[in-house]
């Protein structure tokens, strides 16, 4: 009992909110491909200067420079794509255009968001930060009461094979998370100026990476309500069933929990990669294509549910009866861990 005691203090880790910014991501990249495009055009159409040396027209993943003559400051209108542009639509980015022809480095910009969007954006990263230690934490106590259950031979069992299951898929869940966040900064282009603070979807090997992260977490999150269903389903089928074969059964759990999930992920891949092919596939643009995979997971919510209450009539019904007793295995207290 102490043994399993010390799982569930380990299991009471598992549990943590994810707050995240990917989705406002998404759109700022969608702003700034415009933008980009927009200013490209621009300096494609506009004739070259034939003045002698200048400082060449460029895009510098910010604002879009036309050519300047050397020894001047130039300066463009802050780019439309910042998410604070109606605050700063006159503002202006000024760029030095040195002797030499060369851009300088650095711009100056009066394009900054105000106090209110930094506090904002400060906020998200402390949220961030809480979510991914949180996660951390709970990947490490699953780590540990995966390696006790495989390690005591004593522990073997198809209610412990069952938790270990449950365990793993929970493991895999938190990888998958941890994993696509990695990438979805990877993705980012981390050479932007530091006035911008806006990152540039530029590392396309990490973009197919993080959609596989993010396919993975999906298919662990439908995992580990149907390893839940499968809790609830041997439970009933303990007070229900007299005889039954644990190893017969056991394949059906298996086909349940890790089975299962595969059928109702599959086509939500096959969806988003014809309709909603954009970047790590955070985004839910068609709600219809997310409930391919929401459906599911309320299903097996409703089934745990009247299993729940199934079992508890039937505890109920014993209790009425007198014919609960000590001795009898099914209903021993350590049996609901």
């Amino acid at each position: 009992m102490s043994q399993v005691g010390l799982l569930l203090a380990l299991l009471v880790l598992c549990s943590c909110t994810k707050v995240s910014s990917a989705t406002s991501l998404e759109r700022l990249k969608e702003q700034w491909s415009s933008y980009k495009n927009q200013c490209l055009d621009f300096l494609n159409s506009v004739p070259p200067t034939t003045a002698g040396a200048v400082c060449n027209r460029t895009f510098d993943q910010y604002a879009c420079w036309p050519d300047g003559l050397p020894g001047t400051t130039v300066n463009v209108s802050c780019p439309w794509f910042l998410p604070w542009h109606y605050k700063v639509q006159q503002g202006l980015v000024y760029r030095f255009c040195g002797k030499d022809g060369r851009w300088a480095q650095k711009n100056t910009s009066e394009c900054e968001d105000d106090p209110g969007q930094q506090q904002y954006g400060r906020i998200l990263s402390q949220f961030r930060i809480m979510y991914t230690v949180g996660y951390s934490l709970s990947l490490g106590a699953l780590l540990l009461a995966l390696g006790i259950l495989i390690s005591f031979r004593k522990l073997h069992c198809m209610r412990n094979n069952i938790h270990m299951n449950l365990f793993a898929s929970f493991i895999l869940r938190a990888v998958s998370i941890l994993v696509k966040d990695a990438l979805l900064t990877l993705t980012l282009d981390p050479r932007g100026s530091g006035e911008s603070r806006v990152q540039t979807w530029i590392n396309i090997p990490a973009v197919m990476w993080c959609r596989g992260a993010m396919v993975m977490m999906q298919y662990t999150v439908m995992a580990n309500n149907y390893w839940l269903l499968v809790e609830g389903i041997y439970l009933h089928s303990l007070l229900v069933i007299t005889v039954f074969s644990e190893k017969k059964y056991f394949y059906i759990y298996m086909a349940i929990g890790w089975g299962a999930p595969l059928v109702f992920v599959s086509p939500w891949i096959t969806v988003k990669y014809l309709y909603e092919n954009e970047e790590c596939w955070e985004r839910n643009i068609n709600m219809g294509f997310w409930w391919i995979i929401r459906s599911p997971i309320l299903v097996a919510y409703l089934i745990n549910f009247f299993i729940f209450v199934r079992i508890i009539k039937i505890l109920m019904s014993k209790l009425r009866a007198h014919q609960m007793r000590y001795t009898d295995y099914k209903f021993r207290l350590d049996f609901f861990f």
